[in-house]
């Protein structure tokens, strides 16, 4: 007996496969399309520029006097230049490798994990690191955002301003009597229940831009009234703590600060990912252009306040800078409100790769159709539940 040889397949099976494919590629790009990360590639590098800044100069600008009060003059400058340069230089590194294969763009971190360790080890390695900032981040803006909408409400009530403290602790814990702060953070989550169902970083580009113009203003005012109040009498560099042990905790301590205020490498390739790109026009150039401008910006906010703070207050300056200045208080009440501004578009900048990740899991693991009430459940449900996590933290801590 012979061999039975492969079946027939004639010009139908061949047409049926093709359409298979067709449709296949037909569905991953309507999913693409709909997708907050790829969904428009128009973006210029001014884009680049206005959500870097927003997501890297955060409020922890206003600690890096603390900050320098824990390190000195020697140890602090050179943590703050040499911060400066060697993210800067790990910037440009993950924009080159957003096209470091020809032909192929890493629009999403876990991309770049999948391609360096496996489809599925990649993932396991980048996803749950990168939900770990990028949640996080959104539950501190949204604690925060309350609070620095508290601190507004009460340095503009009447009657607030005849407070006295004599403490940068009794400082930060004065408040008038009224709303608990857990009504601000609801107030805050309220802004985000609107904004977060824009469909992907484009559509945000003016909330960052008014984020950024924020984050310098602050800045600015935080060492300009500085420099207004003068060095203060009996001014000491000295270090904070007086014990070996002490010191050595204060040092760290200063690094992790200095180190929250240089964030945002993690939203850089989604960020990128707007930027349209050709062989002749990589976007790649764009990119490092806005990142260039952008870093320009963060020198301008955090060596004046860190370095102009220090030298005003010394070891005497509390954890926030705006709580030491306290008067005038017309300006520390604007500079509030332009830090809940700020933490309003940073909300959102870390936000998107997650409103990402969630709608990727939908419709390509569950299987739903991409659709605006589709978007508007998952959004809405994660800023429920963070508003959640973030007031059940904040009712702890009182």
């Amino acid at each position: 007996m012979g061999t039975r040889g492969p079946p027939y397949e004639g010009p139908y099976e061949h047409y049926r496969d093709r359409l298979s494919i067709e449709e296949k590629l037909a569905r991953q790009k309507e999913i693409d399309d709909w997708l907050p990360i790829t969904s428009a590639r128009k973006a210029k590098w001014w884009y680049s520029a206005v959500h870097n800044i927003t997501a890297m100069v955060g409020a922890g600008v206003l600690s890096l006097p603390y900050a320098m009060s824990e390190l000195g003059w020697g140890p602090g400058v050179a943590v703050l230049v040499l911060s400066w340069i060697i993210t800067l230089y790990t910037l440009w590194q993950m924009v080159q490798m957003h096209e470091m294969v020809p032909g192929r763009r890493f629009d999403r971190y876990h991309e770049l994990g999948q391609f360096v360790f496996g489809e599925k080890l990649g993932l396991y390695i980048v996803v749950p690191q990168q939900l770990v900032v990028e949640v996080g981040v959104n539950i501190v803006y949204m604690v925060t955002g309350g609070k620095s909408l508290k601190k507004f409400h009460d340095t503009v009530r009447s009657g607030c301003g005849e407070l006295k403290a004599t403490s940068c602790k009794e400082l930060n814990t004065v408040s008038c009597k009224g709303m608990k702060t857990t009504y601000f953070i609801m107030i805050f989550a309220s802004v985000h229940f609107v904004l977060s169902h824009l469909p992907n970083f484009n559509s945000i580009s003016g909330v960052s831009l008014a984020a950024a113009v924020m984050s310098l203003s602050y800045s600015t005012i935080a060492w300009g009234a500085s420099v207004d109040k003068g060095v203060q009498k009996d001014v000491q560099y000295s270090y904070r703590s007086s014990t070996t042990a002490g010191k050595v905790f204060d040092f760290f301590s200063a690094l992790g600060n200095v180190a929250f205020a240089y964030a945002g490498h993690n939203v850089v390739l989604e960020i990128q990912a707007t930027i349209p790109s050709t062989p002749e026009k990589p976007s790649k150039g764009p990119m490092w252009r806005g990142v260039i401008i952008a870093y320009i910006v963060v020198a301008f906010c955090y060596f004046p306040v860190a370095l102009i703070g220090y030298r005003m207050f010394g070891k005497s300056v509390c954890e926030d800078i705006l709580i030491t200045l306290e008067k005038p208080k017309w300006l520390v009440a604007m500079a509030n409100m332009f830090v809940v501004i700020h933490f309003i578009g940073g909300y959102q900048i870390y936000a998107m790769p997650v409103f990402d990740m969630i709608e990727t899991v939908l419709v390509k693991k569950l299987h739903f159709k991409p659709s605006r009430m589709l978007r508007f459940v998952a959004r809405t449900a994660y800023v429920a539940s963070l508003h959640n996590v973030a007031r059940n933290l904040q009712a702890e801590e009182v």
